[in-house]
């Protein structure tokens, strides 16, 4: 493998025979030692389906490496969101921040840190099949889910030029013929709540089926503000999705979807974890920093108003044995944040007080038109056109108050982007067992910025440049695509190997503090991707172990580095080089008898700084080759077991447990030493009592049952540490209750 020290080369090639030898086992025939208990019903796993390849197909055929994460079972463990999955799934990580403005996934260690909106996110999220421009979008609360998939590795040639990482891909249900509605009640310690409720059913005999769901959501929070004695770190959430499915006959489906969705966040901008000077101690009272914080000492409510809504409609047309898909969207987002800059509660002489508030409104169209051929022909393909339209206005003010004054600085600043995109992929069936796959993207990106910043003052103060304005446009034309081979060594077991082209459009740097210096415009970032891998399912469809073994060169990585502006430290984002990563994972999951199931996964990912691009004026140190890509520790894992007791009377009791740990992660592209997390491990469980012929469940949580504390996000504020609270980083347990009628 590229650049790794000969004891890790090693290791790696140990993990690799060691994968690679659990699948060929797992692919003999099941001993009678480990035969099922004797029912009338052989145990068998679930199938699984997927649309990795834009088509529904079975997960052990696609040939992509994918994480699938039932709805349901989401619902029931109390993880709503994107951030709560990445426990779930090793290959995926997260990216908090104060706002979700702040926010970015990552997959196999890439991914992008900015909130500037002149930036596309480097992992897509797509919901039923609209793909959603910017990461703060993604970060809503989850309704009705049929189930998340996450394809890892770059996407780009059916999924879109901001896939060159990977996509989290995510299905809501169908409505159904069958009139149906349910309430979901579940209350959390802490005084958190959370009230589900939907119908659907049959409007129109055979024609038109619909559905329904809400949310509401509230939590108090678990971090205490000692200037006001307020609890902070809540939210209070609440939203609406309906679909309508439309079949006027055998041949058209249509099916139009909305949703909105509220929150108002009181997350706090950061929780300090460690002061660096005597005085910012000082200053701090009666807060004492620590690694297991929950207390801040600030004047300034930090909060965020979001709003997201949407609206889709997709038409699907059966052409004989083609399929014709087109998908019309909007989307809108709303979001205002309020962020105490200096984490104080006092102005003083050597600490003045920072008060930031910055308005968003971005809206994006899309159209998406796209063929599919039929199955079981030599050649199918699925091939389209895209075009998205983006447009984003923001509005940023700092107010900086010292002991003497108050200066203020503004600034308006928006950027449009349109992409058009046309792409194919298509297998060529050589043999029943032996197939080739080719794919190739056309896109062409145009991006402008408009920038203008005031100021009271006409000099440099603290975090706030003195007045300026600029604007710029850029297009670049790209391409991406993936070539390959798969290969079936029986009915259940099948191999492949693909190479694959990522591609991300180019990007300006577009923020409060914006100078001349950052208005050129970045280069499109292009990725190269090498994977192997193998998907076995043996013992009777009791066992499947998917394996797959990657590396990936990244060239004009855009990423954030430290700058000093205004006598502050701010990310930068630039070009930054090349990096790489490379890896294995494995997923796995196995119905061991009626009862009992367990699935678990584990991904070791080397994901490094190869060659390094230092930006003039850097604040932070360079010497950073060969080290740790942030937000990917090295390895992650994930097991699970859920355990079934059937009752004569017709109840059952259900038993869940799951086990999550990853090693030491560097949250700092510097590799500043204060922002490394140490490797920590997460247990939960739970026990339910269940009726389904009645149609009722309750169920009782334990979240964190070893009460670890722990930081999704450390960062640097100069004087000090500042770390992200979750909402698990102490022990927490609740109840649940469910009806269907």
């Amino acid at each position: 493998m590229h650049n790794i020290p000969g004891a890790t080369h090693k290791l790696t090639q140990s993990i690799r025979a060691a994968g690679w030898l659990f699948t060929g086992l797992a692919a003999l025939p099941l001993p009678n030692a480990f035969a099922a208990e004797s029912s009338d019903q052989e145990p068998t796993l679930k199938s699984v389906t997927v649309t990795a390849t834009r088509r529904e197909e079975s997960l052990q055929k696609v040939p992509v490496a994918v994480s699938v994460i039932d709805g349901e079972q989401l619902e029931r463990d109390n993880r709503n969101g994107v951030a709560s999955i990445v426990q779930q799934v090793p290959s995926l990580n997260f990216r908090t921040g104060a706002s979700n403005k702040d926010t970015s996934l990552f997959v196999r260690g890439v991914g992008t840190i900015s909130t500037s909106p002149g930036v596309e996110p480097t992992v897509a999220t797509v919901i039923d099949g609209v793909v959603y421009a910017r990461p703060g979008q993604s970060t809503l609360d989850l309704l009705d889910l049929e189930r998340v998939e996450v394809l890892r590795g770059p996407q780009g040639t059916l999924f879109g030029k901001n896939a060159s990482a990977g996509v989290l891909n995510i299905t809501s249900k169908a409505p159904t013929a069958e009139t149906h509605g349910y309430i979901d009640q579940s209350y959390y310690s802490g005084n958190e709540s959370r009230t589900r409720f939907g119908i659907g059913g049959s409007l129109i005999p055979d024609t038109l089926k619909g559905s329904i769901s809400t949310l509401f959501g509230s939590y108090d929070g678990n971090v205490d503000n000692q200037h006001n004695g307020q609890e902070v770190n809540g939210y209070n959430h609440r939203g609406v999705r309906g679909k309508l499915e439309f079949t006027p006959n055998d041949d058209v489906t249509f099916t139009l979807i909305a949703d909105y969705m509220q929150s108002h966040d009181d997350g706090p901008n950061g929780v300090v974890s460690k002061s660096l000077t005597p005085a910012f101690t000082n200053a701090l009272s009666p807060v004492n920093a620590s690694s297991h914080n929950r207390d801040i000492n600030t004047d300034t409510r930090s909060h965020v108003e979001d709003t997201n809504k949407g609206l889709s409609g997709q038409l699907d047309w059966q052409l004989g044995d083609y399929t014709l898909t087109s998908i019309t969207a909007w989307r809108g987002w709303d979001n205002t944040q309020y962020q105490d800059g200096d984490r104080l509660g006092t102005v003083t002489a050597a600490f003045p007080g920072t008060a930031d508030k910055g308005d968003l409104a971005f809206d994006q169209y899309s159209q998406e038109l796209r063929l599919a051929s039929p199955k079981g022909e030599f050649l199918e393909y699925v091939g389209g056109l895209f075009y998205m339209h983006g447009k984003d206005d923001e509005t940023y003010q700092r107010t900086l108050t010292t002991t003497t004054r108050t200066d203020r600085g503004v600034a308006d600043y928006s950027t449009t982007s349109d992409s058009y995109a046309v792409f194919g992929e298509s297998t060529l069936n050589f043999t029943s067992d032996f197939r080739g796959i080719a794919g190739l993207r056309y896109t062409h990106d145009d991006l402008e910025y408009d920038h203008r910043r005031v100021s009271t003052s006409a000099t440099t103060v603290s975090g706030i440049q003195p007045a300026t304005s600029s604007s710029g446009s850029v297009d670049e034309d790209g391409w991406s695509g993936r070539l390959g081979v798969q290969y079936d060594l029986s009915d259940t077991v099948t191999t492949y190997l693909t190479y694959s082209r990522g591609y991300k459009g180019p990007a300006y740097n577009v923020f409060f503090n914006m100078q001349p210096r950052d208005t050129e415009a970045l280069k499109p970032e292009t990725s190269n991707t090498w994977e192997a891998g193998i998907k076995a399912t043996s013992w009777n469809n009791r066992l499947t172990t998917n394996l797959a073994v990657f590396h990936s060169e990244y060239d004009n990585y855009q990423a954030n580095f430290f700058d000093t502006v205004a006598g502050q430290v701010v990310t930068r984002l630039i070009n930054a080089g090349s990096v790489s990563t490379e890896g294995v994972e494995l997923d796995y999951a196995l119905q061991a008898t009626q009862q009992l199931k367990l699935s678990g996964a584990l991904a070791y990912t080397r994901a490094r700084i190869d060659e390094f691009a230092c930006p003039a004026g850097a604040a932070a140190s360079c010497n950073v080759n060969g080290k740790p890509l942030p937000f990917s520790p090295d390895w992650k894992s994930y097991v699970r077991a859920d355990y079934t007791i059937p009752l004569d009377n017709g109840l059952d009791i259900e038993l869940g447990t799951d086990y999550s740990w990853q090693s030491e992660v560097q949250y700092d592209i510097s590799q500043n030493a204060d922002t490394k997390q140490g490797a920590y491990g997460l247990w939960n469980a739970s026990v339910a009592l269940a009726d389904y012929s009645n149609g009722w469940r309750v169920a009782l949580l334990g979240k964190n049952l070893t009460d670890k504390s722990y930081s999704p996000l450390l960062a640097s504020g100069g004087n000090y540490i500042y770390r992200a609270v979750p909402r698990d980083d102490e022990r927490y347990f609740g109840v649940q209750l469910r009806k269907d009628f």
